[in-house]
């Protein structure tokens, strides 16, 4: 799962991913500083975890993993070739989904490529720009359509479907917004556009703004916006994330507190992110290891099986489960069985979050 972090120029894209993966990309006061994308994995902050493998004592924990991408700051006229614009949408279109970095902070001394604050100035910049890309792909396939057209009227239905995209891009609607079915969702696929790709808007603010975020002007109108396109603000102090990234545990944990915080805004981040591509994960639990492993949501025990191992799926004979709830309070997996919470599911069992999962196979 790879996540793109876009913004204008110093919005602090590039702290934040510094804060998020400790991988020290480079970052600087000036636009284009991040030319090459930096990318960093960093794993799924779960709870279950740190309590599953302190049940089990064992040798091992693995989290579900994110992959972020710090993706150079863009401008005007990016898809046109601006700035770094091609390379801005090249890197973005091999991405899952969108963070969007928005500065909604003053600081005189940290320049604004537009020279002022305005965070739907800002959002809008990059939506745009995003939006004439799709535009330029969405008119290619148009053409080719209507060429192919003549030879088999079949594709007067993708034809139907492109005019209508188009005529809603080009009034500044985002391909996410729109309604498809499901045939409709298949053309729509394959054709990679930018403004269908989830997104996620985090709302850089100062530490003064924190203290009354939910009142901030500037998050109230991100928050506004975001709305429209079904997505999700974070309010986000990136400067303290950054700090509270170099402490440890112990020390990280008396910031928050002072704070008044239960968690880190970057570990919301990627719990949000996680989520944003619905996504979940069903955990396995022994000795050797406690795991989180990713699905999609509606996943049936066979295929959840076969991202252990192709083997495990192709075997497969039931899957023995139990929650993660019933298990944490039992306490052990004895008592679960003892009180008949450990279930044991067929092919068609759709797996569910915290599911903890033993699979029955034979190859």
């Amino acid at each position: 799962m790879k996540l793109g972090i876009v913004g204008l120029p110093n919005v602090g894209k590039s702290t934040m991913f510094n804060s998020i993966t400790k991988a020290g990309a480079e970052c600087a006061n000036y636009p284009f500083c991040t030319i090459e994308p930096n990318v960093g994995v960093v794993p799924v902050p779960d709870e279950r975890l740190d309590k599953l493998s302190e049940m089990y004592k064992t040798q091992k924990t693995t989290h579900a993993i994110v992959e972020f991408v710090d993706i150079a700051g863009l401008v005007k006229g990016a898809s046109k070739g601006e700035g770094l614009g091609n390379k801005f949408l090249s890197h973005i279109r091999e991405t899952d989904a969108i963070v969007e970095v928005v500065r909604c902070f003053e600081n005189e001394n940290i320049v604004h490529v537009d020279g002022s604050v305005d965070p739907i100035r800002d959002i809008e910049t990059i939506n745009l720009e995003l939006i004439f890309s799709d535009i330029e792909t969405v008119n290619k396939r148009l053409d080719k359509a209507k060429k192919n057209l003549k030879a088999d009227k079949k594709y007067q239905v993708e034809i139907d479907l492109l005019e209508r995209m188009k005529e809603n891009l080009e009034q500044g609607i985002s391909a996410r917004t729109m309604k498809f079915n499901e045939d409709e969702q298949i053309l729509v696929n394959d054709m990679f556009l930018l403004t269908t790709k989830p997104i996620l808007y985090i709302a850089n603010i100062s530490e003064e703004q924190l203290e009354n975020a939910e009142n901030d002007q500037n998050i109230l109108k991100v928050k506004e916006y975001a709305k429209k396109e079904n997505s999700e603000v974070i309010p986000l102090c990136v400067k303290i994330e950054e700090e509270l990234s170099g402490l440890d545990d112990h020390d990280k944990k008396e910031m928050l507190d002072a704070l008044g915080l239960d968690e880190s805004g970057l570990d919301k981040v990627i719990k949000k992110s996680y989520d944003l591509l619905g996504l979940m994960s069903f955990l396995t639990a022994g000795e050797p290891e406690v795991r989180a492993w990713t699905i999609k949501k509606g996943t049936k025990a066979p295929q959840a099986a076969g991202k252990i191992h192709s083997d495990i799926e192709r075997g497969f004979i039931k899957a023995e489960i139990v929650s993660y709830t019933d298990l944490i309070k039992e306490g052990s997996m004895l008592q679960a069985r003892e009180k008949g919470l450990v279930r044991s599911e067929g092919k068609e069992y759709i797996m569910q979050d915290g599911d903890i999962a033993l699979f029955k196979f034979n190859v």
